[in-house]
């Protein structure tokens, strides 16, 4: 009994780190936090979670049930992880791992934050949006490109509230759980670890394509595919976001000079040429419904940064701020995507190429490719870091290797990326051509993460009241609308992009999957 009651006072000890955890919480939650009891240096393994306001002491794997403290801590319940109020010996070794571990992962402030949602953000999206515009034509081109950039700002702002709200929530799939349970959660594990291979994916073939373009096709296309993987998985081992954001100035740097560079080349093309281009305020006459719907989704892939909100925010030191990082990234997205989409495709017209970089000319297109590899490693490389910190923190959930500082948490931690990255590489080789990898990855995954499942947790976990009572109104109908563009996207999308792989392979458009030839 004596133990039992030095527990309650541990227990109580938790609830007022839980208080200043609310004032400034950071990484701690939900992880092993060291305590004193009997004159003895132990760990709960398990702490209590804010949840709904209040605390909770979690006996089961679901966030939304509320158990109270065991009164005894038998042998039994000692063994058992899901057991909150476990305890064990923790050596002086593992306590400054674990000091070092969490110190080390949550050193991001809002303006960091912001170069890290640009480095995840502004990449690949930019580089589709002309030919998108050329599909869909000026006016449907700018007005998606504005509406869906305005929606995106919504839904991460929605994001950000759930995380506030819910602090324990450390990846997109524990949010998940907490609107479909453990169902909800394995869902969106799946979709989450698929889509960011996906995105590691699409950049080692663009890696791939620029390669080429630069050595003037010297080599086989699978050749340039694995130096684009090996450059990706090296720019991927740094384990802590506040290392990639010193690379995000040079990412930024990277993309607006290949961008500009490209709008200025193809301005001077069209004004060399004498003559206006063939570009229109409407839709593209031969434009069908694939092709439409291929365009929308390359423009929402390339809103796609609340995929990893969650991810990024849990390294924050004063969360609240991230509201000023989404409005910055929202608003320097939407200037770039628009004035990309739309001054390239007015200077080059129908003929316009995916990556738009390739419309500039051959010399021009070198080196902007030149100037974008940054870029393209960069940004690539954090979704590999992303997917793999969501890994590892779960295998490793119990344990001081999750913090990849101990030689089992690098040798680990290296394994687990090159095998992404290696999946990456794959998808990559059997899905050749750009436009089409984007669709899909944006029809069947973004589509989730940037709307309906956004929309899904203002009406399950944010809203007070009645959805249609007069202050929820309007919130009703815009969450409404997110979750219809979303699941329109998923349907539409995903019979697009899959119809479009078929018939470009059935007239031969494309070079075969593991091809020594170009991508498309």
């Amino acid at each position: 009994m004596e133990l039992s009651a030095a527990l309650r006072k541990t227990h109580e000890a938790a609830r007022e780190k839980e208080k200043d955890r609310d004032r400034r919480w950071g990484d701690n939650v939900g992880q092993a936090l060291p305590v004193e009891v009997m004159g003895k240096n132990l760990t709960l393994a398990s702490p209590p979670r804010e949840l709904k306001g209040g605390t909770m002491f979690d006996s089961k794997k679901e966030d939304d049930q509320i158990a109270e403290p065991p009164s005894m801590l038998s042998s039994d319940q000692v063994s058992n992880v899901d057991q909150v109020g476990q305890v064990r010996e923790l050596t002086d070794v593992e306590k400054a791992q674990m000091q070092d571990g969490e110190a080390h992962f949550n050193r991001l402030g809002w303006k960091r934050l912001t170069v890290v949602l640009i480095v995840e953000a502004i990449a690949l999206g930019s580089l589709g949006m002309p030919a998108a515009f050329a599909t869909l034509g000026m006016v449907a081109g700018t007005i998606l490109s504005v509406g869906l950039g305005l929606l995106a700002i919504y839904t991460s702002y929605v994001v950000g509230q759930v995380k506030i709200k819910f602090p324990h929530v450390q990846h997109y799939a524990d949010a998940g759980r907490l609107m479909m349970g453990r169902f909800g959660y394995e869902l969106i594990s799946v979709m989450f670890v698929l889509q960011l291979v996906f995105l590691v994916g699409s950049h080692t073939l663009t890696g791939s394509i620029a390669f080429l373009n630069l050595s003037d096709n010297g080599a086989c296309s699978i050749v340039f595919g694995i130096v684009s993987a090996i450059i990706l998985l090296l720019l991927a081992l740094p384990p802590s976001f506040a290392e990639v954001a010193i690379l995000g100035y040079i990412d930024f740097a990277s993309i607006i000079i290949a961008i500009g560079i490209t709008i200025i080349a193809t301005g001077i093309q069209r004004s060399q040429a004498g003559m206006a281009s063939d570009w229109s305020a409407w839709p593209a006459k031969d434009a069908g419904f694939v092709d439409a719907f291929i365009a929308v989704t390359n423009i929402v892939f390339a809103y796609s940064f609340a995929i990893c909100q969650f991810s990024f925010m849990d390294e924050m030191h004063t969360p609240k701020d991230f509201v000023k990082s989404i409005w910055v990234l929202g608003i320097v997205e939407i200037i770039i995507y628009t004035l990309t989409g739309a001054l390239i495709y007015s200077f080059v017209g129908q003929g316009v190429q995916s990556p738009a970089l390739l419309s500039a000319g051959d010399l021009v297109s070198k080196i902007a490719f030149g100037l974008a590899l940054p870029v393209i490693f960069i940004s690539g490389s954090i979704n590999g870091t992303v997917a793999g910190r969501y890994i590892h923190g779960r295998i490793y959930k119990d344990s001081v290797t999750r913090y990849i500082n101990t030689s089992k948490g690098w040798i680990s931690w290296i394994a687990l990326i090159t095998v992404l990255t290696l999946v990456g590489w794959v998808l990559a080789e059997a899905i050749p051509f750009f436009s089409d990898l984007l669709s899909i990855s944006s029809s069947l995954f973004i589509s989730g993460f940037t709307f309906y499942f956004p929309a899904m947790m203002w009406f399950m976990l944010l809203r007070k009241g009645s959805p249609f009572s007069k202050e929820n109104l309007v919130w009703t109908l815009l969450n409404g609308l997110c979750f219809i563009i979303g699941i329109v996207v998923l349907v539409g999308g995903t019979y697009a992009s899959v119809d479009d792989i078929i018939h470009r392979y059935a007239i031969g458009e494309v070079r075969g999957a593991f091809s020594c030839s170009a991508p498309a």
